[in-house]
């Protein structure tokens, strides 16, 4: 996995303007790739093969693709659970049932997302997952997660602690968003495994 270069350390706004850049000029068929890749080493995980629930999300964009992880998991009898935006940036959650229940929902001026269109289960249902598949820009030799800034995870990430809930941590990128260094808040919490195109990283 390459190395990101900078300084001890790296301003956060900086470096994400950095790793968006470089994800806003992948092409179709690179992201289409990466997501083949990515899905195959996921599928991999001990801890997904052996899962029950699995919090996940529908990647937008030049994000590392997740819906043929999604399917392979769905496929496996596996209770997938997607994100719903909420207007305070919290998340509600709702089952994926396939593609076909996914509507795409504009947020104000940001991204469009895809959400599930079934019953919400509320910003709890997320502590019964066995793994939680997280979003994020990159991930640093720790474990610690950039993520692009809104928040929402940072709270699902805390409602998982309150609640006593430890299931894995998985952050899904791209080789080159394996950095040396990402900026650190008191709150951050290390992941336990960050899964790219070419292969499974495991922190301690």
């Amino acid at each position: 996995m390459r190395h990101l270069k900078g300084g001890p350390e790296p301003d956060k706004h900086m470096l994400r303007r950095e790793l968006l850049a470089v994800r806003n000029g992948l092409t179709t068929d690179d992201v289409r790739e990466a997501a083949t890749g990515l899905a195959q080493h996921a599928l991999q995980l001990p801890e997904l093969a052996h899962a029950r629930t699995v919090a996940a999300y529908v990647s937008v964009g030049s994000e590392p693709g997740t819906l043929a992880l999604l399917d392979a998991l769905r496929e496996r009898g596996v209770r997938v659970l997607l994100p719903a935006l909420l207007p305070d940036n919290d998340l509600d959650w709702g089952a994926y049932a396939g593609e076909g229940s996914l509507a795409r929902i504009q947020h104000g001026g940001r991204m469009a997302l895809f959400e599930p269109v079934g019953e919400r289960l509320g910003p709890d249902a997320v502590t019964d997952a066995d793994v939680v598949l997280l979003p994020g820009l990159a991930v640093d030799a720790r474990g610690m997660r950039l993520g692009r800034g809104g928040g929402s995870y940072d709270r699902v990430l805390a409602r998982l602690e309150r609640a006593g809930a430890r299931p894995t941590l998985v952050v899904l990128l791209y080789d080159a968003e394996v950095v040396e260094r990402v900026p650190e808040e008191a709150h951050d919490r290390p992941v336990h495994a960050v899964v790219t195109p070419s292969g499974v990283r495991r922190f301690s």
